[in-house]
């Protein structure tokens, strides 16, 4: 019996065989799921790596384009910036142009408020009308580039724009202004041409009534002398001797038909002494005796004849006969 129970409990070889298979079979299986893990865990490991790869090189690429743009808006905001100061200096070239060529217009303004212009002014302000129009002529080509620049620039600047375009309007008011004090002198260069040729008729009228005032003045003013002794005179065909008696008692007396041009002509403004130098002398003509007198070197001798009042002097007559008596 006990023989029994031991061939009993005996394991079955098949039986054996199918357990060793199964444990095999299961030994094979998670193998395979182990495999399959490690092989799925490498493709996942590699698909993150290739992932991040791709993932920073496109994070790389990113950013250079991003600094790309950043140094080319950069670069634009320094060109901007740029040409806003070019057009700021430009804007104030232009302003202190116009300050001066306000200033011109003034002095030009009240050079040529006068009635009478001298050459030299004139010259001077047509200068100053040919200066504001070069400065003029200037500032409207920097407007121009000015205008080309902000067409250029592709942005709307309405500050700059007004500016611009205030400067713009400036400029234009300033030539017509210019243009009308061209006319203004151009009318004032036909008056004055006008009033030169009145004046140059006056002053012909008053050069000519001068010299007619000269002339009387003069013709007034003249008088005739002679002098020397009674034979000189007599011989001379000035004086006789009339009247007496037998010779006796006979007195000088003028020749009414003398020829002036044995005088001497005077200008009784200026002749104040008759030289005498004799022993006497003797007024022949009349005179008013208060209106000379009668200069002495010594006793014997008469120096000359003093014309103290030369009005009563020569109110009788403008000839002065003086007899010398050596």
């Amino acid at each position: 019996m006990e023989n029994k129970e031991n061939k009993e409990i005996k394991p079955n070889p098949d039986q054996v065989s199918a357990g060793r298979l199964e444990i095999a079979r299961m030994e094979g299986i998670s193998k395979g799921a182990w495999t399959a893990a490690l092989i799925a865990l490498a493709v996942l490991i590699a698909l993150g790596v290739l992932g991040y790869y791709l993932h920073k090189t496109d994070h790389n690429e990113q950013l250079a384009l991003m600094e790309d743009q950043k140094t080319a808006f950069s670069l634009q905001l320094t060109e901007r910036d740029s040409v806003i100061n070019e057009w700021l200096q430009t804007f104030d070239q232009i302003e202190q142009d116009l300050a001066q060529i306000k200033e011109k217009e003034k002095m030009i303004t009240l050079q040529s408020s006068d009635s009478e212009i001298s050459k030299s002014r004139k010259d001077k302000i047509r200068e100053d009308i040919k200066y504001i129009n070069t400065l003029l002529e200037a500032n409207k080509q920097k407007i121009a580039s000015l205008n080309a620049q902000l067409k250029k620039a592709g942005v709307t600047m309405k500050a700059l724009e007004d500016k611009v375009a205030t400067l713009e309007a400036s400029v234009k008011q300033y030539e017509s202004d210019i243009n009308e004090m061209k006319v203004a002198l151009a009318n004032k260069d036909i008056e004055i041409n006008q009033l030169n040729t009145k004046v140059t008729g006056l002053d012909q009228t008053i050069a000519q009534q001068t010299e007619t005032i000269n002339d009387q003045i003069a013709e007034m003013n003249k008088a005739f002398l002679i002098s020397g002794t009674f034979k000189d005179l007599r011989d001379r065909g000035i004086l006789s001797k009339e009247g007496g008696f037998l010779g006796i008692g006979r007195k000088e007396a003028l020749i009414e038909d003398f020829n002036d041009s044995l005088f001497a002509q005077i200008d009784i403004t200026q002749t104040k002494i008759i030289p005498v130098n004799a022993k006497n002398v003797k007024l022949v003509t009349e005179h008013p005796s208060g209106s000379y007198e009668l200069i002495r070197q010594d006793e014997k001798t008469v120096e000359s004849i003093e014309i103290k009042d030369p009005e009563q002097f020569w109110k009788i007559s403008k000839y002065a006969v003086v007899e010398l008596v050596k």
